[in-house]
Order: structure tokens, then sequence, then C-alpha cells
């Protein structure tokens, strides 16, 4: 097999993923784009180690770890995602510009409430 084909596919896996990162909004869908980018460098390391007839397999070696960091990426990214969602109810990467919390609109803290609750039930 020639080392055009698999090398023309990770390059279209590959600007897939730099599209889906810069165009997408919804944070998970700009995860799963970066995986994709992740699969075409894989894909990659895993063509040239066949072509060059790597002994030691350095190629499918570095694509074990790549899949290690891979699967951690994911782990950690959805658990941020997941903790944006309960605080601020949405997962929108344009809108999330900073990680402070929202400015405070004189409402009260759902911690004074449940005080006060508990407070009045002493009582």
């Amino acid at each position: 097999m020639h080392l055009a084909f698999p090398l023309v596919t990770a390059a279209l896996l590959f600007a897939t993923g730099v599209y889906g990162v810069l165009a997408r909004r919804n944070a998970i869908l700009v995860l799963m784009s970066v995986e994709l980018m992740l699969n075409a460098v894989n894909l990659n390391l895993v063509a040239f180690d066949v072509h060059l007839r790597d002994r030691l397999h350095g190629g499918q070696v570095l694509t074990l770890f790549t899949i290690v960091i891979a699967a951690a990426e994911v782990g950690l990214g959805l658990a941020i995602v997941l903790l944006v969602f309960r605080n601020r109810r949405m997962i929108d990467v344009d809108r999330l510009r900073s990680l402070a919390e929202p400015a405070d609109t004189g409402k009260a803290v759902a911690g004074d409430d449940r005080d006060r609750t508990d407070r009045e039930a002493v009582e």
C-alpha cells in the first residue's frame, strides 16, 4: 500500500478536527474535534511506522501513549464541562470568556436560604 493513502486520510481528519475546534460553540463538540485531530496524528504515526519497517515499532508505541493521553484529556475535559454546566447552565464556549463567578444580581445566595431555614427550624 502506498504511503499517500493514509496520509491524505489523516490530513482530511485533521482538517475536519481543526474546523470543528474553530467553528463549534458547544464544548463537547470541541472535545470531540480535538480527539479527531489526535486520531489523525495516530494514523500518521502508524503509517510511518509501517512504511519505515521500524523493528522496535516506535510509531505504534507512541500511538499507545497518545491514546492514553487522549483518554485522560477526555476525562478531565468532560469533568470541567459538567462543572461549568452545573454553575452556568450552558456550555457555549463563546459565552464562557472567563471562569469567574457571574456578577451578583442582588438575589440571595442558595446557602443563605438554607441557613435561614435551618435557623427557623431550630427556633
